[in-house]
């Protein structure tokens, strides 16, 4: 079971590192690195899904590192 678990958390840490890395917002930094400094704009198609993935994948990622130790 505990490997189990494990093998599940890499694969979400993963999957969570792609879904920041893939979000490109642009704002933090303003226009050094290219961003266009929008400071209200909402988030619209694949730009959302991206954004609920990433916060689904953090939770779950919680979630595992809590019950893991649980059920070592």
């Amino acid at each position: 079971m505990r490997n189990t678990l494990t093998i599940i958390q890499i694969i979400v840490s993963v999957l969570l590192m792609a879904a920041i890395l893939i979000q490109a917002r642009g704002t933090g930094l303003g226009s050094t690195w290219g961003g266009t400094g929008e400071l209200y704009r909402s988030k619209r198609g694949v730009e959302r899904i991206v954004f609920v993935a990433t916060i689904i994948l953090a939770a779950a990622f919680l979630l595992i590192s809590i019950i893991g130790p649980l059920f070592g």
